[in-house]
């Protein structure tokens, strides 16, 4: 079994009141953690911004052994242009449609899946497969691609996930069976816009330096070359952000620091809600006559 694991996807929201909403009562998943920084990330986990922002990480069961979500939200960008590299995520519940049309949700069907949609604009697709190998609700986390072949030869040949699944267009991979799959589809050009996500992925800290090599090597991007993340009185984490042939962002951190880093805390729960209530930044907007997406 490999010791590389999938952690979480990053998205960024606008709205931390209506996200979370969606995706507790909705989606059924849990606070895991929530953290507030007064500048930006030098990993650049929250995007291209310099200010104020918030971390969530949500999903159904602790980051040891689930995947899960992290919601970035800058306090001076209420929404984000929709680029087409993030397709969606599956999530195999038979709860999430329920709770969606109790709710009032929005609904598309379709003849294996529904789809939902978050506040943001990011897709779920629903299914209520019986037959699944992981005890982890989320199955896959899909991302387009321009050539598949360019693709499979970097996730599978440079990072060394197992191919599950191959068709003419689209290509599941993993590193192991009981892990969310990273599904690609082959769909044309790849455009970002704003709302570009990131895919993060947990290795022993030795074989960061040999990961950044052997992409160096081969010609591959790399987004921030070995770095260190200090977090007061925690761990120290060491992360390699490298970019695949389409631009999809990708970090790999240090295993051992970041399950450390990475541990359920029982007042996120709280410190999200505290948050969203003591956020004025839309007033403070609306006082100057701007939008919160209008540069100053």
């Amino acid at each position: 079994m490999s010791t590389r694991r999938i952690l979480h996807y990053v998205l960024k929201i606008g709205n931390r009141k209506e996200t979370i909403e969606f995706y507790t009562k909705v989606m059924g998943m849990k606070v895991l953690r929530h953290e507030e920084f007064e500048e930006g990330c030098k990993a650049t986990c929250n995007g291209p911004y310099d200010g104020k922002w918030s971390k969530t990480m949500i999903g159904y069961g602790a980051e040891d052994n689930h995947f899960v979500l992290e919601l970035t939200y800058n306090y001076g960008v209420k929404s984000y242009k929709m680029g087409n590299g993030f397709v969606g995520i599956t999530v195999n519940s038979s709860d999430i449609i329920n709770n969606a049309k109790s709710l009032g949700c929005s609904i598309e069907e379709q003849p294996s899946v529904k789809i939902l949609k978050d506040p943001n604009g990011y897709q779920y697709f629903i299914s209520d497969k019986t037959e699944h190998h992981s005890s982890d609700p989320v199955q896959k986390v899909t991302l387009s691609c321009s050539d598949l072949k360019k693709s499979i030869d970097y996730w599978n040949g440079l990072l060394g996930l197992q191919i599950y699944e191959k068709k003419e267009s689209l290509a599941v991979l993993g590193y192991s069976d009981d892990q969310c799959k990273l599904e690609l589809q082959c769909q044309g050009p790849v455009a970002h816009e704003q709302a570009f996500g990131r895919v993060a992925f947990s290795c022993p800290t030795t074989e960061l330096e040999g990961i950044q090599e052997r992409v160096k090597t081969a010609g591959g991007k790399i987004l921030t070359p070995l770095v260190s993340l200090d977090t007061p009185g925690k761990a120290t984490v060491h992360v390699v952000i490298l970019a695949d042939p389409d631009g999809h962002e990708i970090c790999f951190v240090g295993d051992e620091a970041f399950r450390e880093l990475s541990q359920v805390d029982p007042e996120a729960g709280n410190l999200i809600e505290k948050a969203i209530a003591s956020d004025k930044s839309d007033e403070w907007f609306a006082k100057k006559g701007l939008s919160k997406t209008e540069k100053l």
